[in-house]
């Protein structure tokens, strides 16, 4: 459905902060992009979406949806182009998103007018609220936002991004501000609807408890490149990039008497001071000076998983 093949986000006379990042997303499918702050995921996502912000740019690579080439279409052209697939993105905090002096009807209509202009706006808002499972929908649409809870917020937002039917959805930290309750019904949400409408997601988090219970696939992404591959179940069981198993070694074990959570050294390198070689090298334990010089090796593991590293985590992976 989505294929993202080799891109790369620069800096206006700067430097790259994605860097040559490739993966497919298929119906039906949800991929979990994961990594620190600052590794380029929020970029990689605006990138697919034309929504860069000024000074950065798409110098590289391909973006194809259902068959057609996004690559350099502004979002207004995607809209409007006959026959070109759609994305839509729901983003970390609904509230800088939604119009806070208008009512939920009126920004749910607007993007069905947009999207749908032959339907009445109004019986295809109240379905959308229905398809987000938001109670007593023809009430909640005369609401204003801050009306709502941060949960019933996002599911607007969700609605808002359903109305234009789209083949990918693109869900950055969407339950970041949520307590663990109402993260879980989004969570089963997000899943219901993509296996409801066959529909694939780029689901975009730090949370790696997140991405065991719904995701599909894993992209681990560090310093604006994808250092890991692997479907959910391999990745968890044996990772093969040291960062990756940095991060899963930083999970709270309900089982262990250490009172001090692991942490990794250091800190993620800036976008104008990446090193040479590897750039997990000065804070991976296993580095040595080939991992700081010269071409990083793609290895493979089992079921497909794959890695940039030299020296992986299980013997098992081939160059």
């Amino acid at each position: 459905m989505l294929n993202v093949d080799d891109i790369v986000v620069s800096v206006q006379g700067g430097p790259d902060i994605v860097r040559g990042v490739s993966f497919r997303i298929e119906p039906g499918e949800i991929l979990g992009l994961v990594g620190e702050s600052g590794s380029g995921k929020s970029m990689t996502s605006l990138a697919l979406m034309g929504l860069l912000p000024p000074g950065l740019a798409l110098t590289g690579g391909r973006v194809t949806l259902d068959g057609a080439d996004i690559t350099h279409l502004a979002p207004h052209q995607r809209v409007r182009r006959e026959g070109c697939g759609k994305m839509a993105m729901v983003f970390q905090e609904p509230m800088t998103s939604l119009n806070p002096v208008l009512r939920i009807a009126e920004q749910i209509e607007e993007a069905v007018r947009v999207h749908d202009p032959d339907i009445d706006p109004g019986p295809r808002a109240r379905e959308l609220l229905d398809m987000v499972r938001i109670p007593d929908a023809a009430h909640q649409l005369r609401a204003f936002p801050h009306e709502l809870s941060g949960g019933m917020r996002q599911r607007v937002m969700i609605a808002i991004a359903l109305a234009c039917r789209p083949q990918v959805l693109i869900a950055d930290e969407p339950t970041t501000a949520l307590d663990v309750t109402v993260q879980l019904q989004v969570l089963g949400l997000i899943r219901d609807l993509c296996d409801r409408l066959d529909m694939g997601v780029l689901f975009i988090t730090h949370d790696l408890g997140v991405v065991a219970q719904l995701v599909d696939r894993v992209a681990v992404m560090y310093a604006g490149k994808l250092v890991e591959t692997a479907d959910v179940g391999p990745l968890f069981r044996a990772p093969l990039h040291p960062y990756t198993g940095a991060l899963m070694a930083c999970l709270p074990d309900p089982e262990s008497d250490d009172p001090l959570l692991a942490t990794i050294p250091g800190s993620a390198p800036r976008p104008i001071a990446i090193p040479p070689g590897c750039p997990f090298s000065p804070r991976c334990a296993r580095a040595t000076d080939l991992c700081r010089s010269g071409p990083v090796p793609l290895v493979h593991g089992a079921a497909g998983q794959t890695a940039l590293c030299h020296f992986p985590l299980t013997e098992r992976a081939t160059a």
